[in-house]
C-alpha cells in the first residue's frame, strides 16, 4: 500500500517536473527563437533624436523653427522628479524596481482580456519596453511583438541606466499637438518651461501618451480633467506628493493653451518670411533637408530686426502705389458661398488669404456682407463691438474704375485696414486693400563682410512664397552697364575716354538688330562717364565691341553675376537673367574697392551640441587675444583674407562714374541722400523689368519690381521712379543707423580736373556744372580726342554732345513769336529708330 501511494504520488511528481521542464523549453525555444534577429539595442546608447532647428536673429532671439516632429531635446539631469514622478506614477510604478518587463501587469492585464472577452484589451508594458517599440519595433498590438519587447527590454536593462532609460522616452514620446518630449509639450500646452510646472500640469502632460487625441484638452476636456486627477491620486499612493498638496492640485482647474488659459508660445515668433525660408533652403542644400530638419541646429542669421520691416514697408509701399494707379479691383480671388454667409465668421478664419502684411496699419481678412451705393459692409475677421463699425464709404474707392455693385459681391473675400489721420492716429475709415499684381524684391547686406541684413522677397510671404529676390531670374538691363565700364577701365580705358554715341546697325540670324538709346536720340563723341551717368545703349555696344564680349563675360563671372555667361552683344545690355541677390552682392565689391563677397543669410551654425559646423567670417584678428595692452583708442587689427578681384583704382574709377548717375544723371531725381551714394538704374525693354541698385560706403541695397510672367509695367515706367524710391525710403533709416562717409580714395593715382560733356583736359582752377575731377593711375598719361566706335561704320559729321544740345537759332514765325529751329538735318542728327 504505502509503495502504491509513493508511486502514485512519484508519478504525478515526474509529470509536473516533466511538464515544467517542457514548458520551460517551449519558452526557452520560443525567447531563443524570437531573439535570434532582434534588432541590436546597442544603438540606444549612441541614439540622437530629432529635434528642432531654431533660427536666431543678432539680438539671440528666436525668428523661426524648422522641424518633421517638434522636439526639444531634455537630458535626464535637467528634467525635474516631478515631471519623471508623473509619468512613472500614470505609465510604470514599478519601474525602478523591475528588470525591464512587469509579470505582474502581464498577468492582470491577460486576466482582464479573459474576463471580459477581449472587450478589455490593454497594455501591460513598462516604460522599457514602451521605449523599445518605439525605437526599435512597430507598434501593432501581437504577442510576437510583446515576446520581442520583453526579450529587449531585459538586455538594454543590463545595458543602460534607469536613467537613461528615462531620458529617451521622456524625449521621445508623442503628446499630441505635434509635440513630442515632454520639454515640447510643455510649451505646447503651457508655453512654461518644464521647471515651471505644478504637479497638476505635470500630471496632465503624463495623462497623455495612453491616446493624445482621446485626451484632447478641448474636445475631451472632461476626460482629461479625470486622467489627470487619477494620475495625481497615482502620485499621492506613490509617496511623491503628500494628502494636502493632492487635494490642492486635484481642484485645479484643467487649463491649458488650447482653451485660451496661456498665451501660445508661437505668439512669441514672428510670422515666416522670405529671410527665414531662404535659410532653410539655403542649408537644406548644405546639409540635407533631413539632417536640418532633424538634427537640433542653431542658426545665428545676419537679418537685423529693426531693418528688416524697414526694408519691407519700402517695397510694400511703392508696390501698392503702382497697383492703386492702375486702378482695377482684383481681390483676393476668395468667397464665401451666399447660402453659407450667415457662419462667415466661423469660415473666414480658415480662408487661406496673407495675414501677414502691415503697411500703414495691419490688413485684415473680411467678407463682403452688403453692397449698397454709398457704402460696403463688412465683416472683419477678430472686430470688436469696441471698434469703429465695419463699414466702407464711397470716397475710398475713388482710385477704382467703376462702383461698388461693378467690383464686389457679396461673400467676396478683401482685405482692409484701419485708416487713420497721420498726427495722433485718429481714425478716419476702413479703407480696402489688395496683395498688388506686380512682384519685386529688395536685398540690403553690409559691403565688407556680405551680410545680408534685410532682404523682402516680396509683398507678402503668405501671398506667396517664391522669393523674388533670390529664386527670380530677371534681365537686369542697364544695371548690368557697370561690369562693361569695369572691363573698360581694367583693359587701358579712363572716365575721360570718348566713345561715339551714334547709331548701329547688326546683322543676327533673327534679322537686323538696331539698338537704340531710351531717349530715342544719340549724342556722338562722348566720355564714358557720361555715358554711364546718362545709361547710353548705344555708347555700351560699341565700348563692348571694342574690349571683346569674352572679356566682359569672364568679368560678369568673376563677380558672381552669372556662372557662364553667354558672349553675345545684347548681353552688354542686361538682357541674359540674373537674380537680384547676385547683383547686390556684385555691386558690393565695387563699393569696398574690389574684394571679393560672398553673400550670407548666416553668421553662424551650431549642432546640437554647442559645437560650430559653419562660420561666414573667416578673418583673423591678430590682436582679440590681448584686447587689455592695446594703448587706449587702438582697436583690434583684423586680418583680411579675401581675394581682390579688381584693381582697386578701377573699383573707384566706377564708383566715381557711379555717383554721378545718383547726382545728376537717371537717378537723380529720386535719390537723394546726405552721404555719398553710387549706384545704377536698370530698365529692361518695354519696362518689363526695373531696378536700382546702389550702395554707400558700408551698405549695397538693391530693387527689382516687374511682374511674376514678365509684361510691360507699363509707358513711364523706370528703374529710377519705381526702384529709386524704395532705394531711398530704406538707406535714409540705414543711414541713420550705419552711418556712411567718402568712398575710399586708394593709393596709386591722381586727379585731373575733366569736362565731363567732351571730355577735354581743363585747368586745376576750372570749376562749373561741366567739370569733374576723374582719378588716373600713376604712370598713365591719358590721351584726350580719341574717339572710339567699336569698329561699327557711322557718318562722318557727327557733333559733339554740347554742340548738338547747342545747335539752332532764334527766328520770328508769322504771327510774330519768337522760336528756335535747329540745324538743317544730317545723317548725324537721325534718330537711330529701332527697339531696346
Amino acid at each position: 500500500m504505502l509503495r502504491f501511494i509513493l508511486s502514485f504520488f512519484g508519478g504525478i511528481f515526474t509529470t509536473l517536473t516533466m511538464g515544467i521542464a517542457m514548458i520551460a523549453l517551449s519558452v526557452g525555444a520560443v525567447f531563443w527563437m524570437y531573439g535570434r534577429d532582434l534588432p541590436s539595442h546597442e544603438s540606444l546608447s549612441q541614439y540622437q533624436p530629432p529635434t528642432i532647428s531654431r533660427i536666431y536673429s543678432g539680438e539671440g532671439r528666436i525668428i523661426d523653427e524648422f522641424a518633421q516632429e517638434r522636439r526639444l531635446f531634455t537630458p535626464a539631469e535637467t528634467i525635474p522628479p516631478m515631471i519623471k514622478q508623473a509619468f512613472i506614477s500614470a505609465e510604470d510604478k514599478n519601474f525602478y524596481t523591475h528588470e525591464g518587463y512587469d509579470l505582474r501587469g502581464i498577468g492582470a492585464a491577460a486576466y482582464d482580456a479573459v474576463r471580459t472577452r477581449g472587450a478589455d484589451v490593454r497594455g501591460a508594458s513598462t516604460i522599457t519596453q514602451q521605449v523599445m517599440k518605439n525605437f526599435l519595433l512597430s507598434g501593432d498590438r501581437q504577442a510576437e511583438r510583446k515576446i520581442k519587447e520583453i526579450i529587449l527590454a531585459a538586455r538594454v536593462e543590463g545595458a543602460l541606466s534607469k536613467e537613461k532609460i528615462l531620458e529617451l522616452y521622456l524625449n521621445e514620446i508623442f503628446l499630441g499637438q505635434n509635440s513630442y518630449g515632454v520639454a515640447a509639450a510643455s510649451q505646447t500646452y503651457f508655453n512654461k518651461n518644464l521647471d515651471e510646472l505644478a504637479p497638476h500640469e505635470a500630471a496632465f502632460l503624463a495623462s497623455l501618451p495612453k491616446a493624445p487625441s482621446d485626451y484632447h484638452p478641448v474636445r475631451r476636456k472632461d476626460r482629461l480633467l479625470s486622467r489627470r486627477n487619477f494620475v495625481l491620486k497615482e502620485m499621492m499612493e506613490n509617496g511623491y506628493l503628500d494628502e494636502v498638496t493632492y487635494e490642492e492640485e486635484r481642484n485645479m482647474p484643467l487649463r491649458s493653451v488650447q482653451n485660451g488659459d496661456f498665451s501660445s508660445f508661437k505668439g512669441d515668433l514672428p510670422p515666416r518670411d522670405y529671410f527665414t525660408d531662404e535659410i532653410r533652403r539655403q542649408l537644406s542644400q548644405d546639409f540635407g533637408e533631413g539632417e536640418f530638419f532633424t538634427g537640433g541646429y542653431t542658426v545665428r542669421a545676419t537679418i537685423d530686426s529693426e531693418m528688416q520691416p524697414i526694408a519691407a514697408r519700402a517695397l510694400r509701399k511703392q508696390l501698392e502705389a503702382y497697383d492703386r494707379g492702375r486702378g482695377t479691383w482684383r481681390g483676393t480671388g476668395k468667397k464665401i458661398e451666399a447660402e453659407q454667409i450667415d457662419n462667415w465668421a466661423e469660415l473666414l478664419p480658415d480662408m487661406k488669404v496673407a495675414r501677414d502684411i502691415d503697411l500703414d496699419g495691419v490688413w485684415r481678412p473680411a467678407v463682403v456682407l452688403e453692397v449698397a451705393d454709398q457704402e460696403l459692409r463688412l465683416g472683419i475677421e477678430g472686430w470688436s463691438d469696441s471698434e469703429p463699425a465695419p463699414v466702407v464709404p464711397r470716397e475710398d474707392i475713388k482710385w477704382l474704375k467703376g462702383n461698388f455693385f461693378d467690383n464686389f459681391e457679396i461673400g467676396d473675400v478683401v482685405h482692409v485696414r484701419a485708416m487713420t489721420a497721420d498726427n495722433g492716429g485718429t481714425f478716419l475709415r476702413w479703407s480696402l486693400r489688395q496683395v498688388p499684381e506686380a512682384q519685386g524684391g529688395f536685398v540690403a547686406m553690409d559691403v565688407d563682410t556680405g551680410r545680408v541684413i534685410a532682404m523682402q522677397g516680396g509683398f507678402s510671404y503668405q501671398h506667396s512664397v517664391f522669393n523674388r529676390a533670390t529664386q527670380a531670374k530677371r534681365q537686369p538691363g542697364s544695371s548690368f552697364k557697370p561690369f562693361v565700364y569695369a572691363a573698360a577701365l581694367d583693359s587701358g580705358y579712363t572716365p575721360a575716354t570718348i566713345v561715339v554715341d551714334a547709331p548701329i546697325e547688326i546683322n543676327t540670324p533673327q534679322g537686323l538688330w538696331r539698338p537704340r538709346n531710351s531717349s530715342n536720340k544719340f549724342y556722338g563723341p562722348t566720355p564714358l562717364r557720361t555715358g554711364i551717368e546718362r545709361s547710353r545703349n548705344l555708347m555700351t555696344i560699341r565700348l563692348a565691341e571694342e574690349i571683346g564680349m569674352e572679356t566682359v563675360a569672364s568679368y560678369a563671372e568673376r563677380f558672381g553675376v552669372y556662372d557662364n555667361m553667354a558672349p553675345f552683344l545684347a548681353n552688354s545690355l542686361g538682357s541674359e537673367e540674373t537674380t537680384l541677390y547676385q547683383m547686390v552682392s556684385a555691386y558690393a565689391m565695387f563699393a569696398n574697392g574690389g574684394e571679393r563677397v560672398q553673400p550670407t543669410l548666416v553668421d553662424r551654425v551650431q549642432d546640437r551640441y554647442g559645437r560650430t559646423v559653419y562660420r561666414h567670417d573667416e578673418r583673423t584678428c591678430n590682436d582679440c587675444t590681448r584686447l587689455a595692452s592695446l594703448d587706449p583708442g587702438v582697436g583690434p587689427r583684423i586680418a583680411s583674407n579675401r581675394a581682390q578681384i579688381m584693381d582697386p583704382i578701377t573699383a573707384y574709377q566706377l564708383t566715381s562714374m557711379m555717383q554721378g548717375v545718383v547726382q545728376r544723371g537717371t537717378a537723380s531725381g529720386s535719390v537723394k541722400l546726405p552721404v555719398p551714394i553710387a549706384g545704377k538704374t536698370g530698365t529692361t525693354n518695354d519696362a518689363k523689368d526695373v531696378w536700382f541698385i546702389g550702395f554707400s560706403s558700408n551698405i549695397a541695397a538693391g530693387c527689382y519690381i516687374g511682374y511674376d510672367q514678365p509684361r510691360s509695367l507699363g509707358r513711364g515706367a523706370s528703374g529710377g521712379g519705381m526702384c529709386g524710391p524704395v532705394f531711398q525710403a530704406f538707406m535714409s533709416e540705414a543711414i541713420q543707423k550705419y552711418g556712411g562717409g567718402a568712398f575710399e580714395v586708394p593709393p596709386g593715382g591722381y586727379f585731373i580736373k575733366i569736362d565731363r560733356f567732351t571730355g577735354a583736359r581743363l585747368s586745376d582752377s576750372a570749376s562749373g556744372p561741366n567739370v569733374v575731377a576723374e582719378y588716373f593711375r600713376e604712370g598713365e598719361d591719358p590721351i584726350f580726342g580719341i574717339a572710339f566706335d567699336g569698329g561699327f561704320a557711322m557718318g562722318a559729321d557727327l557733333p559733339l554732345f554740347e554742340e548738338a544740345a547747342a545747335g539752332g537759332r532764334q527766328v520770328t514765325t508769322s504771327t510774330g513769336r519768337k522760336a528756335v529751329v535747329g540745324p538743317k538735318a544730317s545723317f548725324g542728327s537721325l534718330s537711330s529708330g529701332g527697339l531696346y
